[in-house]
């Protein structure tokens, strides 16, 4: 009984993943490069979320060079292929004291990206990427972007993509960001 009880403090104490305002918290461990590894499928062609980021996305990287490396926020694979294939993602680096959204795009296992906007800590952020045959329409707040789309296969299956750190470094210290799909 004693050992049932302490399981049930455990389940109700250290892993609450939702917080009071439906916000999922995914959190990238020390260390390590992902938040989550759950496999989910949609065949949606808009993605809408708010995200808020806080002061743990303030990092330094081992390597000046890997400062610019672009970490991944939230995104889809695309055309019935694997991510590192064809996908579309927001991205985030903290450089020059500032924390920077991108658009980070695989298309043929190459990877391209720019930057969008800067962003405020703990402020909720409205992001969205919508589908067309030609393109991704990204959008930051009241920014938006377009981006090329290789494929025009609109209904084709794809899956999520959590949250990231990295490029070749690990995370240097827990980076937590908040998720509420809209």
């Amino acid at each position: 009984m004693k050992y049932f009880l302490i399981l049930i403090t455990l389940m109700l104490t250290c892993c609450k993943k939702i917080d009071e305002n439906g916000f999922r918290i995914y959190t990238i461990k020390e260390g390590k490069h992902k938040s989550r590894s759950r496999y989910k499928t949609t065949k949606t062609n808009y993605l809408q979320f708010e995200a808020i980021f806080d002061e743990s996305a303030i990092y330094t990287s081992q390597d000046p060079v890997n400062q610019y490396d672009v970490n991944k926020l939230y995104g889809l694979s695309d055309c019935g292929d694997s991510h590192t294939e064809t996908s579309i993602r927001f991205g985030w680096r903290w450089l020059n004291d500032s924390l920077e959204i991108l658009w980070f795009k695989h298309t043929n296992n190459n990877f391209s990206f720019a930057k969008i906007k800067s962003i405020d800590f703990n402020e909720i952020v409205n992001f969205s990427i919508q589908f067309d045959n030609d393109y991704y329409y990204m959008s930051v707040g009241a920014e938006t972007v377009t981006i090329s789309r290789p494929c025009n296969r609109s209904s084709n299956r794809k899956y999520f993509l959590w949250p990231y750190f990295g490029g070749n470094e690990t995370a240097p210290h827990d980076i937590k960001i908040k998720i509420k799909d809209l």
